[in-house]
């Protein structure tokens, strides 16, 4: 679990947008893995991990409505405007989160946030390389028209 806890937490987060949804879900996670111990025994624990957490962010993610705060990723800045524009597109981004249907949303937080492969995310989904890469290239489209018409 301690290897485990920081990578489904911030997952977790980055698919929910709230930190107190973050650990709920997180919670969810490993209690699932306790009870299905026998499941992952000889399985990829990262990648049962990875569709456990997707599953379950899903499922909460389809229960309420999220207004999101900021990814708490640290930029280095130049200045305080760029840290403003930076901070303003960082909230453009994950509002146009939102928005994106759950299968696209997955994908590319998966892939571009949390630096999975395409065949892992493919794996993680239980779908093809090719509909990764389709639903990841939706998603940066509709995220860009979002930030592009919110400015």
């Amino acid at each position: 679990m301690a290897a485990h806890q920081q990578r489904v937490l911030r997952t977790a987060y980055r698919l929910l947008g709230r930190i107190e949804d973050a650990q709920d879900a997180t919670q969810e996670v490993f209690l699932r893995l306790l009870r299905h111990l026998d499941r992952v025994d000889g399985a990829d624990p990262k990648a049962w991990l990875y569709r456990v957490t997707v599953n379950v962010c899903n499922d909460h993610f389809r229960r309420r409505m999220l207004v999101l705060e900021p990814l708490d990723r640290a930029d280095p800045t130049p200045g305080p405007e760029h840290a403003l524009e930076m901070e303003d597109r960082k909230r453009l981004l994950t509002e146009g989160l939102t928005k994106l249907p759950e299968r696209e949303r997955t994908a590319v937080v998966l892939r571009d946030i949390e630096g999975l492969s395409t065949p892992e995310v493919a794996e993680i989904l239980g779908v093809e390389e090719v509909t990764v890469r389709t639903q990841i290239c939706k998603a940066r489209m509709r995220l860009a028209e979002y930030v592009r018409t919110r400015k």
